[in-house]
Order: structure tokens, then sequence, then C-alpha cells
């Protein structure tokens, strides 16, 4: 799945659909966010309500005891390898949704790959499944919280453009995956009327950088 999603969504559209507890926040657009930035997530830490909480996308697990630069890519994970050592105690005991407007993915074609922005046909928040976890930093002493977006095998409908997508949970399965009444079973590919698809921008950069809400206004009217 590709490296590159978008987090355009307003309080008052993500405050009813994610229960969440707190008062009404001012969240800025993000258009274009690659890996290790900071990103939005849903989580209820100590069993406590549903709170919005800024994390690092890219996963640092609270045992790491070497240099980021030592960390293998994290940013996402295929549901058949949360039993892997690095997200294995993240998945049996911090679960979180990734709230996207989109995501970006890339079709190779001659003689440029083509990028296309996925969405939800009703045009509403796609909440993608992660886990995540709380490292101390072993320089400054910062306590940082960081997460990995959860990935699947492709729909048919994705499947001519990417072999994989994010796991999506539907609504119900909300509740039961944040506490972990759930398990891997509700991490499935979305089904085939869920999503729509639209050529995206050149300007996107598939390698990193850039930030320009433009790039996919054209599917937003």
């Amino acid at each position: 799945m590709s490296r590159r999603f978008a987090q355009n969504f307003t309080w008052h559209e993500i405050h009813e659909v994610y229960d969440l507890a707190g008062s009404a926040r001012n969240l800025a657009g993000q258009g274009d966010i690659e890996p290790t930035a900071t990103i939005w997530t849903v989580a209820a830490p100590l069993a406590a309500k549903n709170t919005l909480i800024a994390m690092r996308w890219g996963l640092i697990p609270a045992w790491w005891s070497k240099s980021l630069g030592d960390l293998p890519p994290t940013f996402n994970v295929h549901a058949r390898r949360l039993t892997e050592p690095i997200f294995l105690s993240a998945f049996k005991r911090n679960r979180c949704i990734i709230p996207a407007s989109g995501y970006f993915e890339w079709k190779t074609a001659a003689p440029d790959k083509q990028p296309f922005y996925i969405s939800a046909v009703d045009g509403g928040v796609l909440s993608i499944a992660g886990v995540w976890d709380e490292w101390n930093d072993i320089d400054s002493g910062a306590i940082v919280w960081s997460c990995s977006m959860i990935i699947t095998s492709a729909n048919e409908f994705m499947r001519p453009v990417h072999n994989r997508m994010p796991a999506l949970l539907r609504e119900k399965d909300f509740g039961p995956w944040l506490s972990g009444a759930a398990g891997a079973e509700v991490l499935r590919p979305a089904d085939e009327d869920y999503l729509r698809m639209s050529p995206a921008s050149s300007r996107i950069p598939q390698g990193g950088g850039g930030d320009d809400p433009t790039l996919i206004t054209a599917l937003a009217k």
C-alpha cells in the first residue's frame, strides 16, 4: 500500500463517528502525509474514553533500545505480520483507528507512474485499523507516541492498481477493535462498492515531500 494519505476533516465530522471525549479542536488539514509525520489517531489508552491523539506515523516499540535510524520501516504492517515481535505487544494491548479522508496509490503506466486518490464513495472518513505504542526516547528522555497502519490484501476494485489496501474497519467493529475484544478477523478487504478512485495530480511526489491540499481538490468537489 502507498505511503501517502490525507487527513482533511473537521472535529465535527469525526466527533460523533468515534464518540470522542473532550472539547472541540481546530484540526488543520493535511493533504499529503508521509511516514514519520505527526498524524491524528483515535485510541482509548488505559481503558479511558475514545480520545483524539497526535502520534508519529511509524511505530516505535516500547522496548526499542537503539536509535531511530536503526528502526526498520513500520508505518504500515500487513495483518498477517502482527504477531512478529516488533508489532506483537502493540497488537495485544494498544489498538487505534487512523481516520483518513483518503489515500494515494500509484499504478505503473508508461512512461510514468500515475497517482490515484482513493476515498469513500459517500465522501465520509475512512477508518483504518492501527496499533500504537509509547516509547521513551533514549537520547532526550521524551515520551513518543507512535503508530502503524494495518494493511490487508486488496479487493477486486483495488487490485488493478495495487495488491494491498488499508484494513478499513466497519463502524460496528470500532469498539471491539479498540478494546481488544476483536482480533485479526475484522482486518479484511473493504466491500467492493465502498471506495471510489480518481486520477490525482502528477505533482504528488511519490518519494516524499510536500503537503498541498489542491492535489485532491478536484475530487472533493
